[in-house]
């Protein structure tokens, strides 16, 4: 790699797997990756060789020979294509690949070449980077006005289901799967009383296929009432596989699009303004200009601008060694920062965001996340509370279907909570004065609202205060000066100084781990007790002022209503949106956690509020105070539930086989026991037959702690499975230390071996592989854990390195008081065992075999395995033999 040329597929893993430094590009360097980006942008490809083969419908490639021959001819079918049918015209992909070959792209004169195969036009005088003039601009309508309460009966439920398997080409609707779909009729029935949903919890096994089963309601109640329902989801994997469960409703694609539409926050898609901005530096030599072209080929077919879950190849930008801020990654080229100017922006007409929150107002369908759905919530809630409208981009939401439902209480611990940290505060003090150094991007208060305020004064003024107020809020090298390595610390400003005495009482009350460590706010320090009155008045002075910006905007829409102009309107909203998210929510959370310290009260027994430190690579590179509810589900009846007219709360692993009401636990966790009346339950087992298909193994005689032996058992599993294992983790350093250890032993044996925290892709991106290749294993933590979903002999052995119990911090301990003690931390490990089973057997044909290294592990933990389940505790041996025969007939 270092002499060249070669061809590879994914440089910057290859050189990881040499023991060499991610290369950058050169001309002697050929990434297949880069040429498929080209030639088919945002379709989807596995980053690897066998991925690219499998991507153009050649078989799987099987070892290094097949697999560097394969790559050849992946290559020669690329270049063959570009050649014959360039999309979208010969002339503008022509113009990017010249500009990409004077920035020194190694495929630039093999493309060129290709695409002068055939007579070419020169009519197109652009650099090919301006995709933003040829994207299609969204057009508004007029509001459809509030949905209806038909009800759906049960039979009509079923009759739809029927339509749509048979629509799909699939046999008749299995009896487990009708009755779902009947009985799920129920959330989709009027309402009678105002805070009272129609809400049902129903657990379906793996493979009664569940989604087309509410999916079958949902439809039907859409069409009768209007839109529209939500269907929310936790994983953005699960997203995408509802949207493409869609085409059985809506078989025409153009008119999927409008009907089905996947729905994120804005920070998910590419910012058209922050893209052009990118590419004139990445022009100027300052990023990276093959990345962004390619990246311009992929917003020009992307179908929604989604660039985290959706069409963007997230293994572009890791291809090659490139500066992290000059990457043409979503970390760069979505608004994360809340600074948009809205239809301020030359892009605005074909923004994706815009274009995202219009298709949703329309559609029947709204597939979303749980997080958006509770951001929302949480901000439609404090604007009521102020007796403020909900925001144009929120909708009150009526009829939801919450998939992955056993998630719903950690997306509301999320939504609900507050963090004052030395990061949240810098960004905010960056969303407010904009970039202070040298060569950054982005737009302040001032550069998004001044043209907008015009002559206002007392809006100019307040604009000034906050500006002024903000530089409290820490600046540029904070961290250096809050951890410094080398103890000096030289705090600027109040916050600052806050963070540094919490580090002290860390430091005085906590024991450190690898990632970090906390301890209880209270009692406090007498200097942090002091320091937080400081930091409050600061934040004070910033929140004042910021609301004194928002009255005055409130006031322009007003008194202006009918002189103004529609853009600037929506310039307004947008930047009120901003407002209230800070000024109403952020700035009095934190005041609200910081008097609380200052005065040294009582704990609240609603609330847990501590302080974290967060270490990478052993320094600290944070430090927060955070304030959670001890029960997120109070928040969350109030802002959601109570709110809608039916809520459907489904998944594969709601109950708890071993308690006295299986449902219990889950009524708690979903809000609905909060309700004044119960919810409809429902239970239905998985129709796969565990007993032939799956085998479930503790190993008695391997010492958890010692890595060595962890890893020996790991190889030796992985081995007799003959690949297609996934090793979970409940630690990243253990992780670490198994991967070193067994990366060379399976590589030896033609096993390829893939790792989060390890290689240089994102978790989604190794599932991908990992799906891919057939005989590939992987090793990942919970991230993994609740995203895999690989059918067929790719996954047929999982290895858990230990229980997963969850982590004692201070929050688990308030709530395990709160909710049963050991019952409690029982039934959460049961449910991420029962969770990671799941994932073994996806169809009724799969094999799958599971082992527990821990052989502490109580039996009583596994109680939540599907009936048929055998668990058997035998030493390691004779779970490598046993392994090898059962998977053996599966060959």
């Amino acid at each position: 790699m270092e002499q060249g040329p070669v061809l590879v597929a994914h440089a910057a893993m290859t050189a990881r797997r040499l023991g060499l430094h991610a290369p950058a590009r050169s001309g002697r360097i050929f990434d297949a990756l880069e040429l498929f980006a080209f030639v088919y942008p945002a379709r989807f490809c596995a980053p690897s060789a066998a991925g690219l083969a499998l991507a153009l419908g050649l078989p799987e490639p099987k070892g290094a020979v097949e697999q560097a021959a394969g790559l050849r001819r992946v290559c020669e079918l690329l270049l063959a294509e570009v050649a014959q049918a360039p999309w979208p015209t010969r002339e503008e992909a022509l113009a990017l690949a010249e500009t990409l070959a004077r920035a020194g792209w190694a495929w630039g004169p093999p493309i060129i070449g290709a695409l002068r195969s055939a007579p070419v036009g020169n009519a197109f005088r652009s650099s090919g980077l301006d995709v933003w003039s040829r994207i299609p601009e969204w057009e508004d309508q007029a509001p459809l006005g509030e949905s209806g309460s038909k009800p759906i009966s049960p039979q009509g439920a079923a009759d739809r289901l029927a339509s749509l398997l048979q629509r799909a080409g699939l046999d008749e609707a299995r009896p487990a799967q009708a009755e779902f779909a009947s009985e799920t009729a129920f959330a989709f029935q009027p309402r009678e009383r105002e805070g009272e949903p129609r809400m049902m919890l129903a657990e379906a096994g793996t493979g009664v296929g569940k989604t087309l089963g509410y999916l079958a309601p949902a439809s039907l109640w859409a069409e009768a009432n209007g839109p529209a329902v939500w269907v929310s989801t936790y994983t953005r994997a699960l997203q995408r596989q509802i949207e493409r469960e869609s085409a059985s409703i809506y078989p025409d694609p153009a008119v999927r699009a409008k009907k089905a539409v996947v729905r994120k926050g804005r920070e998910n898609y590419l910012c058209l303004l922050n893209f052009q901005e990118q590419s004139n530096s990445g022009q100027l030599g300052a990023s990276d200009l093959i990345g962004l072209g390619l990246t311009a080929r992929w917003i020009r077919a992307s179908r929604d601008g989604d660039m985290t879950g959706g069409d963007f190849p997230a293994w572009l930008p890791t291809l090659f060694a490139v500066a992290p801020a000059a990457q043409a990654s979503a970390a760069n080229l979505v608004d994360r920062r809340g600074e948009c100017v809205h239809a301020g922006c030359p892009h605005y007409r074909v923004c994706f965001v815009e274009k995202a929150v219009r298709a949703s107002r329309r559609a029947d369908i709204v597939i979303a996340n749980h997080a958006l759905v509770m951001t929302q919530a949480a901000f439609d809630g404090a604007r009521s509370a102020k007796g403020l409208k909900t925001d144009i981009e929120t909708t009150t939401l009526k009829r939801i279907v919450f998939d992955e439902g056993h998630h719903l209480f950690e997306a509301a611990d999320s939504a609900f909570s507050s963090a004052l940290s030395g990061a949240e505060s810098a960004e905010l003090r960056r969303w407010i004065r904009g970039p202070e150094g040298r060569g950054r991007r982005g737009r302040g208060l001032e550069a998004r609202l001044l043209d907008i305020l015009g002559d206002r004064e007392t809006a100019r003024n307040a604009l000034r205060d906050a500006l002024h107020a903000a530089a409290a809020l820490p600046g540029e090298g904070w961290s250096g000066r809050v951890a410094p390595p080398d103890g000096q610390v030289n705090p600027i400003g109040p916050i600052e100084a806050f963070l540094v005495v919490v580090l002290e009482q860390l430091r005085a009350r906590a024991t450190a781990s690898d990632v970090g460590m906390e301890c209880a706010a209270r009692p406090a320090l007498d200097m942090v007790r002091q320091t937080a009155a400081e930091a409050a008045r600061a934040i004070a002075a910033v929140e004042a002022p910021l609301l004194a910006l928002a009255r005055h905007l409130e006031d322009v829409l007003d008194e202006d209503t009918d002189t103004l102009p529609t853009s600037e309107r929506a310039r307004i909203e947008g930047a009120l949106r901003g407002l209230d998210r800070r000024a109403r929510m952020t700035l009095p959370a934190w005041r609200s956690m910081l008097k609380a310290i200052d005065e040294d009260s009582e704990d609240d027994p609603e609330f847990v509020d501590w302080f974290e430190a967060t270490f990478l690579y052993g320094r600290v590179v944070d430090a927060a105070c955070r304030r959670h509810w001890v029960d997120p589900t109070q928040p969350l009846q109030a802002a959601v539930l109570s709110r809608a007219h039916g809520v459907l709360v489904t998944s594969a692993t709601l109950t708890d086989p071993s308690a006295e009401d299986p449902f219990a636990l889950a009524e708690m966790r979903t809000g609905a026991a909060r309700l004044p009346e119960p919810p409809k339950l429902l239970r239905l087992a998985s129709p796969f037959d565990y007993a032939r298909n799956a085998k479930a193994f503790v190993v008695t005689d391997v010492g958890r702690d010692d890595p060595r032996q962890v890893a020996a058992a790991m190889r030796e599993l992985f081995l007799a499975a003959g690949g297609g294992g996934l090793g979970l983790f409940t630690a990243i350093r253990r992780l670490k230390a198994v991967h070193e250890r067994i990366a060379a032993p399976l590589a030896d044996k033609g096993l390829a071996l893939y790792a989060q925290h390890v290689d240089p892709l994102e978790v989604g991106a190794l599932v991908d592989i990992f799906r891919a290749e057939r005989d590939a294993c992987l090793l990942g933590t919970d991230a993994v854990r609740d995203g895999v979903d690989v059918p067929g002999r790719s996954l047929r052995l999982l290895v858990f390195d230990r229980v997963p119990w969850p982590r004692p911090d201070l929050l688990h301990k308030a709530r395990r008081q709160r909710f049963g003690g050991k019952n409690y931390d029982d039934a959460t490990a049961r449910a991420r065992i029962s969770q990671a089973f799941g994932r073994l057997i996806r169809r009724a044909d799969d094999k799958g075999v599971f082992v527990m290294l821990d052989a502490a592990a109580p039996t009583r933990l596994f109680a939540s395995l599907p009936e048929g389940v055998e668990l058997q505790r035998v030493g390691l041996v004779e779970a490598i033999e046993a392994t090898a025969e059962f998977l053996k007939e599966d060959q």
